[in-house]
């Protein structure tokens, strides 16, 4: 059983400087994405949980444990952010992954040749997602791509972190799915022999490749990026409509850490 980091009661709310807030036990950040990029400049593990993985916190153990040990947690959640506001008559404001992305991929830095090591989630996925990256002026490599494979339970792939020991790219960038990409991310944390940025954008860069449907920026920042993903694919209704838990969790335990009640992988 994983071995989770619980952030102690005398680390509440009210003791967190701004630009964060203790929300389920995990210290969001709630800047801006200049910041947040800054803040990663020295390496870590960013993780961006949504709201249909951060329910499962109380029951998906090593995913939690990721969470706990992030370096910068931001706050992408429209529905968490929502709900905190209303229940603690707060005004933080949501930070989205495809904001971040959009603030990371402008620094000069990622566009340097072997700056950057892309984790992809799929052949097709990965074309689209670099077709676009090269036509923005990005220089990605062949061996700068690495495509996942099913990570099913415990994670252990020695040929990733082979190619990133040898590579030692300062920014790693996972495109997986919520669940996965932050226990990924954690593992690479514990067992490269250096201290790269990763960052789990998760689907972000894929609105913008047009590798799923295109979210304008007006849409992300109204909080309507679930919607456009729903109404461009079914599949992701139910997804959304499970994120539905979150509220009693919230509720129920505010800035505390969840009570673990299962020990699913």
């Amino acid at each position: 059983m994983p071995t989770c980091i619980k952030i102690s009661a005398g680390d509440s709310e009210e003791t967190l400087r701004e630009p964060f807030r203790q929300i389920l036990g995990l210290k969001f950040f709630t800047g801006g994405a200049a910041d947040a990029v800054d803040r990663m400049s020295t390496g870590g593990l960013l993780v961006v949980p949504a709201a249909p993985a951060l329910k499962d916190i109380s029951s998906n153990l090593s995913y939690r444990e990721a969470l706990l040990n992030a370096d910068l947690t931001i706050a992408d959640s429209a529905f968490m952010v929502l709900i905190w506001n209303a229940l603690q008559r707060d005004h933080i404001r949501r930070l989205s992954g495809l904001t971040y992305l959009r603030e990371l991929l402008l620094r000069q830095d990622l566009r340097n040749p072997g700056s950057t090591f892309w984790v992809m989630a799929s052949p097709s996925s990965a074309a689209r997602n670099i077709a676009w990256l090269r036509s923005n002026g990005f220089s990605v490599g062949a061996d700068d791509v690495y495509l996942a494979p099913y990570y099913k339970g415990e994670i252990n792939d020695n040929r990733l972190l082979m190619m990133l020991r040898e590579k030692r790219p300062r920014h790693i960038v996972l495109t997986l799915g919520g669940g996965t990409q932050e226990r990924l991310g954690f593992y690479l944390k514990l067992n490269l022999d250096y201290r790269p940025a990763i960052h789990c954008i998760g689907a972000a860069i894929a609105f913008l490749s047009g590798d799923q449907v295109r979210i304008p920026w007006w849409a992300d920042r109204l909080y309507l990026g679930w919607l456009f993903r729903c109404l461009s694919e079914r599949r992701y209704v139910s997804r959304y409509w499970s994120a539905r838990k979150l509220l009693p969790l919230i509720l129920q335990y505010r800035a505390e850490l969840p009570a673990i009640t299962t020990s699913k992988t």
